[in-house]
């Protein structure tokens, strides 16, 4: 966590009304914050059996691996500091644990009845089929679901075997996920135990976001290259056929760009039916839009321009 304490405020504020009763332990890992979350926690020590540690800047994937290092338990859940966690979410972990163990899981997320109508759009462009494929956690997600970082299950054994996260600075989540594959060891989806997850609210936030993971995906194609699918291309194509469309226009050749207001309309129309609002509709198209630019622009740059 770096420099979110209201975030880290409602995050722990929802963990005290999880219905789980077995107990659990809660680690707040402050990643070298100049704004520092420490008299936040100390409101919830009371509630929660909570512990928090400051240690210098290393970055998302190292903080975790601290944290792991540090706790008590058998079985780890990461969580980003940006999610509120509903009421039975630890109590669904439980019950599909208990079902069909896996040393590893992974949990959808979702946008909350209080954020922001940007918020809501970028958490539809992040997990509709019609954007990502639902790779995000939905059941008919195209191809083996990844678990991510924001909400995140690994067991102390398979932490202790593969020595956690990675240095990446993105893709880390990927990277374990296809180590704990190598190393036979099994994820799921836990459909029901999701987050409501903010993620960034700005636009120009949501591009850096989204262009970074597009930088991340070949260098990870490059350590993994069995793991590389042609669907990785899908939205540089589609940045590259909107350019051209954009150009044939100029020409009198409107049939190409009739396709993208095609899509565009599906996703408005896709959006209003899940979100019940014509503005976060509307604000849809311009997330969409925005998540294939910055993944297509940055998987482009990073596979021919910053290689290695």
């Amino acid at each position: 966590m770096y420099n979110r304490p209201k975030e880290i405020d409602e995050l722990l504020e929802s963990l005290t009304k999880q219905s789980f009763s077995d107990g659990f332990e809660v680690l707040i890992i402050e990643d070298g914050s100049t704004e520092k979350s420490e008299h936040i926690v100390e409101k919830y020590k009371s509630q929660l059996d909570l512990k928090y540690y400051f240690k210098e800047n290393t970055g998302a994937g190292a903080s975790r691996n601290f944290g792991m290092q540090l706790a008590t338990g058998n079985y780890f859940i990461i969580l980003d500091s940006d999610v509120l966690v509903p009421e039975n979410y630890l109590q669904e972990v439980k019950n599909a644990l208990a079902k069909k163990y896996t040393d590893a899981f992974g949990g959808a997320d979702s946008a909350h009845e209080s954020f922001t109508a940007l918020q809501k759009a970028i958490n539809y462009s992040m997990t509709a089929v019609l954007t990502t494929g639902g790779i995000r956690g939905k059941k008919n997600a195209v191809g083996k679901f990844q678990p991510r970082s924001f909400n995140l299950g690994l067991s102390k054994k398979a932490f202790e075997l593969t020595n956690g996260f990675s240095k990446l600075k993105v893709g880390e989540d990927i990277d374990l996920t296809f180590r704990l594959w190598k190393a036979k060891m099994e994820t799921q989806l836990i459909e029901k135990a999701f987050v409501y997850h903010k993620r960034r609210s700005t636009i120009k936030q949501f591009f850096k976001q989204t262009f970074a993971f597009g930088a991340a995906r070949p260098q990870l194609n490059k350590r993994y290259p069995e793991t590389a699918k042609l669907t990785y291309w899908f939205p540089s194509l589609f940045v590259m056929g909107f350019d051209i469309s954009l150009i044939a226009s100029f020409f009198g050749f409107w049939q190409l760009l009739s396709f993208y207001g095609l899509y565009f309309g599906v996703i408005f129309i896709d959006s209003l039916f899940q979100n019940k609002s014509i503005k976060v509709a509307f604000l849809s198209i311009i997330t969409t839009f925005t998540q294939h630019l910055g993944y297509g622009l940055g998987f482009l740059e990073s596979k021919f321009i910053k290689k290695g």
